[in-house]
């Protein structure tokens, strides 16, 4: 799908390494079609060391070397990467965006070029277990749209979605999400601490029941409400810890905190 098709990737950071890692992990492009581009040197030698692929500092000669272009900077750093690039690109290129907030507009007006996949992927994207969630501008072809397919499948998995005010909510969901598992998980451990177990101990046992819990909603098929309610004795432990998540408000400080998370996706792209 991605035979000699050139790929500059603008900013090699934890996000843009898992794309490159992930194209080169399933040899869905050899090294030598990647140029990477970074201000910092360093960086630059990091990741030619590890993939042996081409780097630059020069964002003007990746975006008119590659055919897929791929922004993985920082939301803050997005204006000043996208100036110099104005009208610069080749008319056929592709740009994916994983920006976190960015609009779709915000590039097209921006770099003068309507060839526009926006994305939000996850950090698990960095094992080549992520979510990601995608759309794509109107002039985006169907040949195009499986380039981005391809590209974003490396990171895991993917899903199209036609409407793009559904990237903002995708991004509270996963693009945060992990966060929110993780803090949970940090407070079960310290809770299993706190009751006498060594921190080795817990941490197996969190990281593992959350992991195998995950994969049995998703092969089970049934809904989450009928799998909580299969561990959930009458009067059991389960039952009783339970209720105290529901009298802690648990449902709705979640709730709460993923709509925080919607309203800044929905700030950042009219920054």
């Amino acid at each position: 799908m991605l035979k000699d098709l050139r790929i500059a990737v603008i900013g090699p950071g934890a996000m843009g390494e898992a794309i490159i890692g992930g194209l080169l992990r399933r040899e869905l492009v050899a090294p030598d079609q990647i140029l990477a581009t970074d201000p910092y040197e360093n960086r630059l030698r990091e990741v030619q060391a590890r993939y042996a692929i081409h780097t630059s500092q020069d964002n003007l000669a990746a975006a008119q070397w590659g055919q897929i272009v791929i922004f993985a900077v920082k939301p803050q750093h997005l204006k000043a990467v996208l100036q110099p690039l104005r009208g610069m690109l080749r008319s056929d290129a592709l740009v994916i965006s994983i920006v976190a907030g960015a609009t779709i507009q915000t590039f097209t007006e921006a770099l003068e070029h309507s060839v526009v996949v926006r994305s939000m992927p996850n950090t698990p994207a960095m094992i080549g277990e992520g979510m990601t969630v995608w759309t794509a501008h109107a002039e985006v072809d169907e040949r195009q749209r499986a380039w981005a397919r391809t590209v974003l499948s490396a990171l895991g998995h993917q899903i199209f979605v036609d409407n793009e005010t559904y990237l903002d909510m995708s991004t509270a969901l996963n693009g945060s999400g992990p966060a929110y598992f993780f803090l949970m998980m940090e407070a079960m451990v310290d809770a299993g601490v706190h009751m006498g177990l060594t921190r080795r101990v817990a941490e197996e046992l969190v990281i593992q029941t959350m992991l195998g819990s995950a994969r049995y909603a998703q092969q089970s098929g049934k809904h989450l409400a009928e799998l909580r309610n299969a561990v959930t004795s009458p009067g059991g432990t389960t039952s009783a810890a339970l209720s105290e998540l529901e009298r802690g408000g648990l449902r709705t400080v979640l709730a709460d905190a993923i709509w925080a998370a919607y309203r800044r996706s929905v700030e950042l792209g009219m920054s």
